[in-house]
Formats: structure tokens, C-alpha cells, sequence
């Protein structure tokens, strides 16, 4: 256990210098100066010539290597042990007012959002993301287990046609088309839940269950066919043989085994679920990440866009070395 942590630690820097660099290298492809966009910040000439030469703007070997510097947080320790982060601090007190505090890992400043960092940007808008996404991958789960389980239990019946067809539904249509009818539906037709809100329970339900239905859908059909082959098994004949309940053989032997797909998928599904919820959001107006991100694409926000992707990117990796150690805890006989 210890080994593969150790492994998939070692194997982090590695992962996200390959998507930095590739992120970069796209970013920077996109057409249109970043300083000179309609909407945003918009610089006078002289200070956009200042920020170009500041933030390496105008050279990309020069960026990908200074902007490297800043969010591996290698700029912070040496700032730190050569004391400039002390002597500015000392500075700005002898003038009569607060130095700002350096982050250890620096994503820079926005281009788009005046006087807004993207370290600041992210605090703010990651966590309205991870909620919204935390609650729909739980929301996910229950509805696809359950789902699942009563397709396999009764194979070719109206219920297990009836929850194929429904996950059809849910990995076909996309995000925006469910959040829409859900819309007409729970707040214009028969107007329960709010609209364009957010910080309240009742605004959470409309955008988590919109963003939950095609995860659930996927969860589904895995259940579904683990609960299948795993029914068929000896171990579950014997348990029947033994005189256990239907219920007992379900919860107890079947479903942990039949589980295990559904906690292999559930590392990426919950990392994409918690920051890559860009159309949900938009839909229903949510103050998340997903719009900032939007936003930075097409205004060519460099900061912002390695920012979010960053983020994204470690989070994916976190949360797939979690279910790797969830699934051995689960199932021992995996190495």
C-alpha cells in the first residue's frame, strides 16, 4: 500500500509538467493578444508593453519557463531562504500599510478580471464547484447502484428495460438540454425551485441533479452488469444453498463485488464532476469555476486557463490514487 502511494506520488510531477506543457502549447496557439481584448482589462499601451515584458508575454520559451518557476512554488522558496519576502514585508510596514502575502504556488495574475489574482479567483469559485459536483456524484451513485441492481435482479423485465432506456437517455442527451427542461419544468411551469441562485439547498437540486444524470447513467450499466456476472457465480449459489436471504445475498455477496468497476470509475467521475461542470454552470448561472474558465478561453486569459487546468489536473490524480487505495481496501487479493 505504502509502494503505490510512493508511486503515484513520484509520478505526479511527471503528469503535470506533460499537461502543463500541452496546455501551454495550445493556450499559446490561440489567436488574439490577451492585453487586447473587448471586454476585461484593457491597459493602456504603455502598461500593456510593461506587462508584456513583466509576465514574459511576448515569448513563450521565456514564459513556459518563468510561469513554471511560480507554480511549482520553487520562486516562493527562494524568495523565502534569500529573505526578499521578509524585506518586502518590512518594507511595506515602514510605509504604513500591509504587503500583500506571497502563495506558494503563484499562478499570476488575471488579464481578464482587473486587480484579481487567479489564486484568488480559484479559492472563491473552486469550492462552489466542488460542492455542486460532490453532491451530484453522491446523488449519481445512489440513483445508479439502485438503478443497476434492480436491472440485474430482474434481467429482461419491464424495470430493467425500463432503467436501460433511462440511462440511454442520460449518457445521450447532453448537460444543457437536461438542464433546461429541468428548468421549464421545476421552475417555470411548476415553479419549486429557484432560479439564477445560489447558497440555499434548494437552489443545489436543479443543477446537481442535471450534472448527476449521465454519471448515473454510466454507474448504472456497470452495476448492472457486475450485479449480472456476479450472481452467476459459485459463491453466490452456495450462499443461496446455505439458506441466506435474497436480501442478504444482494447487499452482502453480490453488490461489494459488482461494486468494484463502478469504484474504479468513480476517481475520474468525481474529479471531472467537481471542475469540469463548465456548461451546468453556465446554465444555471453558478458562480463556479467552469465560467471563469469559459471566460479565459475565449478572452486568452494564459494565467487562468494553466490555473484551472492545473488544478483540474491534480485533482484527477489525487482522486484516482484514492480509489486505488479505496479498491484494495475493498478487495485484498488486489496487488
Amino acid at each position: 500500500m505504502t509502494g503505490l502511494i510512493l508511486r503515484r506520488l513520484a509520478q505526479l510531477p511527471i503528469i503535470l509538467l506533460v499537461i502543463y506543457t500541452v496546455t501551454l502549447t495550445l493556450a499559446w496557439s490561440i489567436p488574439g493578444n490577451p492585453l487586447e481584448n473587448p471586454e476585461g482589462r484593457r491597459p493602456s499601451p504603455e502598461v500593456a508593453e510593461q506587462m508584456l515584458r513583466q509576465y514574459d508575454l511576448d515569448s513563450y520559451p521565456r514564459f513556459y519557463v518563468t510561469y513554471l518557476d511560480r507554480v511549482t512554488g520553487l520562486r516562493y522558496v527562494r524568495d523565502r531562504m534569500g529573505g526578499e519576502i521578509a524585506e518586502r514585508r518590512d518594507a511595506a510596514e515602514a510605509a504604513g500599510f500591509d504587503a500583500p502575502e506571497q502563495p506558494v504556488f503563484d499562478f499570476g495574475p488575471s488579464l481578464q478580471y482587473d486587480d484579481w489574482t487567479v489564486n484568488e479567483i480559484i479559492a472563491g469559485s473552486l469550492p462552489v464547484s466542488i460542492t455542486l459536483g460532490g453532491v451530484a456524484i453522491v446523488i449519481a451513485t445512489i440513483i445508479g447502484v439502485a438503478a443497476g441492481v434492480v436491472g440485474a435482479v430482474k434481467p429482461n423485465s419491464a424495470a430493467d428495460f425500463a432503467t436501460l432506456v433511462i440511462a440511454l437517455v442520460g449518457i445521450s442527451l447532453p448537460s444543457f438540454v437536461i438542464g433546461t427542461v429541468l428548468l421549464m419544468v421545476f421552475a417555470v411551469w411548476v415553479p419549486l425551485l429557484p432560479v439564477s441562485e445560489w447558497g440555499s439547498a434548494r437552489a443545489l437540486v436543479l443543477p446537481s441533479v442535471t450534472l448527476s444524470l449521465p454519471f448515473a447513467a454510466y454507474i448504472a450499466r456497470l452495476t448492472r452488469f457486475g450485479m449480472i456476472e456476479t450472481l452467476a457465480s459459485d459463491y453466490v449459489r452456495t450462499a443461496r444453498a446455505k439458506g441466506a436471504s435474497e436480501l442478504t445475498v444482494l447487499v452482502k455477496h453480490a453488490l461489494p463485488n459488482a461494486f468494484l468497476p463502478v469504484l474504479s470509475y468513480l476517481g475520474p467521475a468525481t474529479a471531472f464532476a467537481m471542475t469540469g461542470s463548465f456548461v451546468v454552470e453556465k446554465v444555471f448561472n453558478i458562480p463556479g469555476i467552469g465560467q471563469h474558465f469559459v471566460a479565459a478561453v475565449q478572452n486568452k486569459d494564459l494565467f487562468l486557463i494553466m490555473g484551472v487546468v492545473l488544478v483540474f489536473a491534480g485533482l484527477l490524480v489525487v482522486f484516482n490514487l484514492a480509489v486505488d487505495v479505496l479498491y484494495r481496501f475493498v478487495d485484498p487479493r488486489v496487488g
